[in-house]
């Protein structure tokens, strides 16, 4: 599969592919599959396209022309098509492209080309918005071939780019499938898996996936292949598991009467049923000489924090440091007040006159201390006087070491990249614990995809003085006047003696604003502001705003945003959770782990754009005190568009893993083993963790069946080397670090 494509292809096909696809092996050509299969059979004539479906239409290209846009940056290319040979006649159709520059290119009046895409309406009239194409100049409709054969043929679409077209890399794939020998391929499945889901033999499935006769050729080859791809990824994290588990840690046992049995005996209130569950398998988990992986789930404000701490109180106990890393420096100081003011006398620090030998000392150590005091920091670390160490990435930097690291806690894991956990991880003589927390809740699937390595434990029920949270979308499309309520309602909640949150999506107005992740393609007439293109609200403007407005009045008014001096922004935060500032304007840097227990309702301006993920952290930062929590996503976008769909779905539940199944169909699984970990590219080809969850639930029964019998895989030496190829060495150094 190593070999390269040059011999096959010819050196001009060859050349362009590495430079346009970054495609140097056959395998890795072969393995470059169809996104999607287009039907000549199944096509809508022009006259007859309904709005707001998925169409496909054959139609030749009448003019194409390119402007700039008004309310945007960047040009928008209309192209005319028409079914009746472009005499201009009922059939014709506009298709917009935003930056289109492929289409500019390649969509000359006369080509014929096969569109698909969903019609919307635009200006009055049906249109198609960047819809896939594929020229169909070349299309290989040979004479003698039969109508009927050649209409149930289904025409392969390639991942594109701007100068490769779909039907050039078909060309040269059909090549590659006339020079290869295929039946000599390795295949990774074992035989018993094969002939128990009667797959394909893999050259078949090669031939039927690049040049399928007939849908159901397609639709067996890639069956087979999504299933290999779980196999692969499951085998891989099913020996990342073994190597782990024997790999030798140092064992931290519970002390008879050591600082945990003290924390315990002055805690003001009883853990729930869930801490205590969870809180023993760690124990048990720390006590054990390997290493424990463990990820714990969360609702916001389940109490995942008073577990953690119990887990490094054991690890104190024992000898070792703990170290809690946390995605911002608000958040790792909220953690250091917290944590010190749960320890009360036990944390040895000055705080409430615990100086006691039972007492442990916890460090704060960030980016933006000043210097002696960040050199006390590490000193403190280093000789073992601090027993929790609490930081950002600061703790990662070369400088920083620890005299015995026992346990790593990684707060808010999505935040994290890989690879930052692996630097900490090296910090530590021998392999330290490791706890993962997120309160973004994980479905199964992805558990079992992405953390497939970790141990998963859920805390699914809320501490008692969690009040419920009602939240509300305020649609000013349809209700303009409530833009001007949601500040006298603000009021009344200061009046009743609490305070507020109002989001904004940008810091100033000179940000661009750009679409979140997880909202929809904006639409054409979205780009050319015929919806009414508006500024997006921003901290700078919206704070402006306010000391205006006469329903707030003399009320204490605060901006809180990134690019604030540290030291100002920790003062802000004192001074809002002291009761001083009544409403606080911010970005994002409130979603995670802002405690403010007097904070019952938050306003959220152009809600539209967060994502569902954000927008469930965002409220759980109300309704912490015992006060019930009101939380409003304010939105200018019309009712029935596709991000106030998303908006509705998190009115409709607080369940965060039901959250989280929406969010993931929006925003798809992300680089699954590589840094990023939402959105964007996927690393996987043909497998989607929530549509093929029985599939992967299947692929991991067999991957741990086969890595128990054989951890080293050397009866399966065609599955070991998928897995290296499927990782290659960038991957699986991304899997040691997961």
């Amino acid at each position: 599969m190593h070999l390269g494509l040059e011999r096959r292809i010819g050196k001009r096909s060859a050349a362009v592919i590495e430079k346009h696809l970054g495609i140097t092996t056959v395998g890795g050509l072969l393995n470059y599959f169809p996104r999607r299969y287009l039907n000549r059979g199944e096509l809508t004539p022009i006259s007859e396209v309904p709005l707001d479906e998925e169409v496909t239409l054959i139609a030749r290209v009448v003019s194409n022309s390119t402007r700039a846009m008004r309310a945007r940056r960047g040009s928008l290319t209309d192209v005319v098509i028409s079914d009746d040979a472009g005499t201009g006649l009922p059939g014709t159709l506009k298709v917009s492209f935003f930056n289109g520059f492929r289409a500019k290119a390649e969509l000359q009046p006369g080509r014929r080309a096969m569109f698909s895409g969903k019609v919307t309406r635009y200006g009055g009239a049906l249109g198609l918005t960047n819809p896939d194409f594929l020229l169909l100049d070349e299309d290989p409709e040979t004479p003698g071939m039969d109508p009927e054969k050649l209409a149930a043929m289904p025409i392969p679409v390639y991942p594109a780019t701007a100068k490769l077209t779909s039907w050039s890399i078909q060309k040269v794939i059909a090549t590659l499938l006339d020079t290869v020998d295929l039946e000599v391929l390795p295949d990774p499945l074992p035989a018993e898996i094969s002939g128990r889901e009667k797959f394909l033999p893999v050259a078949d499935a090669y031939r039927r996936i690049h040049a399928p006769q007939t849908a159901p050729d397609w639709q067996r080859a890639r069956d087979r292949f999504r299933y290999q791809e779980a196999l692969v990824l499951q085998s891989a994290l099913a020996r990342r598991r073994a190597l782990l588990a024997a790999e030798e840690a140092t064992a931290r046992r519970p002390a008879a009467d050591g600082l945990l049995t003290a924390f315990d005996r002055q805690l003001p209130f009883t853990l729930t049923a869930g801490q205590t569950a969870v809180g023993k398998t760690l124990a048990a988990e720390l006590a054990q000489d390997s290493p424990m992986n463990r990820l714990l789930q969360g609702e916001v404000g389940s109490g995942k924090t008073i577990v953690a701490l119990r887990a490094m109180l054991q690890v104190v106990d024992a000898g070792g440091q703990a170290a809690l890393l946390a995605p911002t420096e608000v958040l790792a100081a909220q953690h250091f007040d917290s944590i010190r003011r749960t320890l009360g006398p036990l944390s040895r620090d000055g705080l409430l006159g615990g100086f006691g030998p039972d007492a442990v000392q916890v460090t704060l150590l960030t980016g933006s201390m000043p210097t002696a005091t960040r050199k006390q920091a590490m000193l403190d670390a280093a000789s073992g006087t601090a027993g929790i160490v609490i930081g950002t990435h600061a703790l990662l930097s070369d400088n920083v070491s620890f005299y015995d690291l026992g346990l790593i806690v990684v707060d808010e894991q999505h935040r994290f990249g890989v690879e930052q956990r692996d630097v900490l991880r090296s910090k530590a003589s021998k392999p330290p614990h490791l706890l993962v927390m997120t309160a973004t809740p994980i479905p199964r699937t992805v558990a079992m995809t992405v953390f497939g390595d970790l141990e998963t434990s859920i805390l699914d029920e809320l501490p008692a003085g969690r009040a419920p949270i009602t939240t509300h979308v305020v649609g000013l499309a349809e209700h303009p006047a409530w833009f001007g309520r949601l500040w006298s309602r603000s009021r009344e909640e200061i009046d009743a003696g609490h305070q507020v949150y109002i989001v904004c999506p940008k810091i100033g107005t000179d940000d661009d604003g750009d679409f979140s992740p997880g909202e929809a393609e904006p639409s054409a007439a979205d780009l050319e502001g015929e919806n009414g293109a508006r500024e997006l609200a921003s901290v700078t403007a919206v704070v402006e705003q306010l000391r205006d407005e006469p329903a707030l009045a003399g009320v204490p008014v605060a901006p809180l945003h990134g690019r604030q001096d540290p030291v100002l922004k920790s003062d802000t935060m004192a001074s809002f959770t002291a009761n001083q500032t009544k409403v606080l304007v911010s970005t994002t840097v409130i979603e995670v782990g802002v405690d403010v227990h007097n904070a019952t309702l938050m306003v959220i301006l152009d809600a539209d754009r967060f994502g569902i993920s954000q927008l469930h952290q965002l409220r759980g930062r109300v309704g912490r005190g015992g006060l019930p929590g009101t939380c409003l996503l304010v939105t200018t976008l019309e009712p029935g568009h596709p991000s106030r769909r998303r908006l509705e779905a998190v009115a409709a539940t607080t369940d965060g893993f039901e959250l989280s199944q929406e969010d993931l169909k929006l925003r798809r699984e992300g680089d699954i083993l590589g840094a990023s970990q939402s959105g964007g590219r996927s690393t996987l080809k043909l497998l989607r963790v929530l549509e093929h969850e029985d599939v992967i639930a299947r692929a991991r029964q067999d991957a741990l069946q086969i890595v128990g019998a054989d951890p080293s895989l050397g009866a399966h030496p065609d599955l070991a080397a998928a897995i290296d190829e499927y990782l290659n060495p960038e991957k699986e150094a991304f899997l040691e670090r997961g």
